[in-house]
């Protein structure tokens, strides 16, 4: 008769003590599985906005970035330049950007929110090379038509100083515009859309 007092205590002990551990199980399988739910440190920052000060960058004169990984070129156009974008018209692919990767808020012929500041990825939509900074006019192994643009060493492809593509290339796109907006006169966070952010 004792015995079995004995038995249904240690029954009830076994069963609670399992039960304690089988639960501490459960929440430490979960605690994990619910954490990688959520993006991590490295994940975030590889889309994080990223903020540029352009305010050191001469007429002419381009500077890159890095936003996702990717270069993002930043170029500060002159006068002479954007006079340049409405020669090459004719010899382009998509003058207007209706099949490129931008934002609606850019122009879509000068591709950019201010005229003289043109923000682009810079990764050639053929294969993904980047595409050389080429601003020099008539260059000897360009031709004597080159304005200045972008030259893919890789299989050739061409882009006018607003990342569009010459007809006939092997890219067959312009060069994407990734979403950005100016913090100030000065400022720009590069993968930040302006319509989103208001």
């Amino acid at each position: 008769m004792s015995n079995d007092g004995v038995n249904a205590g240690r029954r009830r002990f076994l069963v609670a003590a399992t039960s304690v551990v089988g639960a501490a199980g459960a929440v430490g399988a979960a605690v994990p599985f619910v954490g990688s739910w959520f993006p991590s440190a490295k994940a975030k920052a590889a889309g994080a906005p990223v903020k540029v000060n352009v305010s050191k960058i001469e007429p002419g004169q381009q500077m890159v970035a890095e936003w996702r990984g990717q270069p993002v070129f930043i170029l500060r156009r002159t006068e002479e330049i954007l006079s340049n974008l409405i020669k090459l018209e004719p010899t382009l692919a998509d003058v207007s950007s209706q099949a490129s990767d931008q934002p609606t808020y850019v122009d879509p012929k000068v591709r950019s929110i201010k005229p003289d500041l043109l923000v682009v990825v810079g990764l050639c939509t053929h294969l993904g090379c980047s595409p050389s900074f080429r601003p020099e006019v008539a260059a000897a192994d360009l031709g004597a038509e080159w304005l200045g643009g972008y030259f893919c060493p890789c299989h050739g492809s061409r882009y006018d100083l607003a990342g569009r593509v010459y007809k006939g290339q092997p890219a067959p796109l312009n060069l994407p515009v990734p979403p950005h907006l100016y913090e100030s006169d000065d400022l720009i966070v590069i993968g930040l859309d302006p319509e989103k952010a208001s």
